[in-house]
């Protein structure tokens, strides 16, 4: 292997944090609107939207990437063996996200195989772009100090787009369409489509490759799957990847729900009240006056601001402490934080709102955690194997993310289904609002439900054995091997 595996400049890692930034407008859009655009902007029935989130999202977890890891990881090229797939998808990547959330005049069946269609294409190509540029962190250094660092700025980048898609994006669609969804939706993803193509494109050209795999330790990929299944530490990641995106699903997917049908409209008013006078008064207008709108905004900037202050704690405490033992730390207290809504009424603006300003805190810990140690067991495998098969071991994270994305995006729609909740074009206007069933399944949806999906992950990671020392000697032997 080269040798070429020591620090990155600040430009480098900047570059490729963009590239998340970019995939992130996609996937925090899925996660935040992906079922509310089914069922409230583009007119399918709840268990539609369930099946089709479900369905093509597993299609995509199971088949799509394991293909295209084993494709990149056999990828030759004078730009080497992940950035030309960046380079390649940016464009098509950006096109295929607008016309997902686009909104044709078609029958309803035709709607079903639009949806279908489009959230195919649109998995297809984020795994052919997101595995490829997530596996370039495996082989951009050897250096696990500087692996942790450039994690760290890639996740930062992250909240960033989070912090977009969250905050403003539901207020900027009310705007662009001058309170036609349909419209605004597709207008602010234009935009995003452009901005995160030209992103795509900054990441491709400040990034280089230094661990290059020698020709004795290539494999073929029956050989790459008998390593996989070999390797605990790759099936515990899987599991736990799966189970941690089927928690930020639910809870990411309910809020907007949440803040529809259960948060008290007059107690959210007068919390809001003094917090949109005192961003007024410094020039920050921008919040609509609709109380819903302007809350669920205010409330997702809180816990995302509290992300990235949590983020950038996590590459110190893990130098000191372990990714492992740091990442089910913060993870346990970040669950408990989810758990509480339970016991929050509707007018109890502030705990709510407080809740999710710590949970945001203790869960940005963990984030460039849980990507660090995926580059991790590729060392681990490389160190056990004497080969290295970094996509493929990345295909866990992609396997893992889009599986419980899909199961968590679906759980979302039928949950809501069985406490019988109505779309809103299906309101009369006889008809004041939600069941009460309806309204519990939305307290539900962001607190018990997602909660049990982090606290199995939290005990399976004990049997995960890459803890600090082990983290250390991995490093050390590959380091002499790498000469």
């Amino acid at each position: 292997m080269s040798n070429e595996s020591g620090k990155l400049s600040v430009i480098e890692k900047v570059g490729y944090s963009l590239g998340d930034l970019a995939a992130n407008l996609v996937f925090q859009t899925l996660v935040t609107y992906l079922a509310y655009f089914y069922t409230d902007i583009y007119g399918l029935k709840t268990g539609d939207s369930s099946a089709i989130i479900l369905t093509v999202g597993l299609i995509a977890a199971f088949a799509f990437n394991p293909i295209v890891g084993a494709i990149a990881d056999r990828t030759r090229s004078r730009w080497g063996k992940f950035r030309p797939w960046i380079l390649w998808t940016a464009v098509p990547l950006g096109v295929i996200a607008l016309l997902a959330f686009s909104t044709p005049d078609f029958s309803y069946k035709g709607k079903l195989i639009y949806a279908a269609a489009t959230y195919t294409l649109l998995l297809l190509l984020y795994a052919a772009n997101n595995l490829p540029y997530s596996a370039l962190s495996g082989v951009i250094t050897g250096d696990m100090g500087e692996r942790n660092s450039v994690s760290s700025y890639r996740f930062v980048a992250v909240m960033f787009a989070q912090f977009f898609v969250q905050v403003f994006m539901y207020p900027l669609i009310l705007s662009a369409g001058n309170g036609d969804k349909s419209a605004g939706i597709e207008i602010v993803m234009t935009y995003l489509a452009i901005i995160g193509t030209v992103m795509l494109l900054i990441t491709f050209f400040t990034t280089k490759e230094r661990i290059v795999p020698k020709r004795e330790q290539e494999s073929s990929v029956m050989e790459d799957l008998k390593d996989l299944m070999k390797n605990k530490p790759w099936l515990i990641m899987l599991t736990s990847t799966f189970l941690v995106f089927v928690t930020l699903a639910m809870k990411g997917g309910s809020y907007v729900y949440y803040f529809e049908n259960y948060v008290d409209k007059t107690a959210l008013a007068d919390f809001l009240s003094p917090v949109l006078g005192f961003l007024g008064s410094i020039g920050m207008n921008f919040f609509s006056d609709d109380p819903i709108s302007a809350g669920f905004g205010i409330f997702n900037a809180g816990g995302i601001i509290f992300m990235i202050v949590g983020i950038t704690l996590s590459k110190t405490l893990a130098d000191k402490y372990g990714k492992r033992d740091v990442f089910m730390a913060a993870l346990f207290v970040s669950t408990l934080f989810i758990l509480f809504f339970v016991f929050f009424s509707p007018d109890s603006i502030v705990l709510i709102f407080g809740s999710q300003i710590l949970h945001g805190f203790f869960y940005g810990i963990t984030i460039p955690l849980l990507w660090a140690m995926i580059a991790d067991v590729a060392d681990f495998s490389e160190w056990k194997n004497n080969r290295r098969a970094t996509a493929i071991i990345f295909s866990a994270m992609m396997i893992g993310l889009k599986g419980g994305l899909s199961v968590g995006g679906a759980l979302v729609a039928w949950i809501l289904g069985v406490y019988q909740y109505i779309p809103k074009e299906d309101i009369t206007e006889s008809f004041v609002g939600q069941p009460e069933t309806a309204v519990e399944g939305t307290r539900l949806l962001v607190s018990i439900y997602p909660s049990i999906p982090f606290f199995l992950c939290i005990g399976l990671l004990f049997f995960y054995e890459i803890n600090k020392k082990m983290e250390s000697k991995i490093e050390a032997d590959l380091k002499l091997k790498r000469v």
